[in-house]
């Protein structure tokens, strides 16, 4: 579940993500965005994509997939906690260069590269979902050592059947 903020809860900072069931044991490895790029990263850098939310964890992959596969294909929720919050670099919309890239669009050169230069410098990048404009992606390389995350748990996925018509 979400951890609630202060003073209801801990504060602690936790990101999801949804992977198909035969990809969920390498969630950690970047394969995806390593071979096809992302929104953020150009191919050939191992990015990892999550949210700071479940439910926008799902909408992510919704977008892609829709929620007829999320309804009938096997798929597995994996969160973890970020050790040190300290870490985490905020993009806020207003730094971004271009502010179409904060759409849905099909994303160039130039931003997938301004994303590489963020992976180079900051461990863990939060920056606003393309899908919901009021949620967080949370966005790390996967060839830096995963001492800085942990408590990695992961559940199979159902989607609410109301979903479906």
């Amino acid at each position: 579940m979400t951890p609630l903020p202060p003073p209801l809860g801990t504060g602690e900072i936790r990101f999801w993500r949804l992977d198909a069931e035969r990809h969920a044991a390498i969630w950690n490895t970047g394969e995806g965005s390593f071979r096809v790029g992302g929104r953020w990263n150009s191919p050939g850098t191992r990015a990892i994509y999550a949210s700071i939310d479940p439910s926008t964890a799902t909408l992510e992959v919704a977008v892609h997939k829709g929620f007829r596969v999320l309804d009938t294909q096997p798929h597995v929720l994996t969160s973890g906690r970020i050790v040190d919050p300290k870490g985490i670099h905020i993009v806020w919309p207003d730094d971004v260069p271009n502010p179409n890239w904060l759409y849905p669009c099909t994303p160039n050169q130039n931003q997938q590269q301004y994303g590489d230069e963020l992976l180079r410098a900051h461990r863990f990048i939060l920056i606003p979902s393309a899908v919901s404009k009021q949620s967080w992606n949370l966005i790390f390389d996967a060839t830096k050592p995963a001492t800085d995350y942990d408590d990695i748990t992961q559940e199979r996925f159902a989607l609410d059947p109301r979903l479906q018509p």
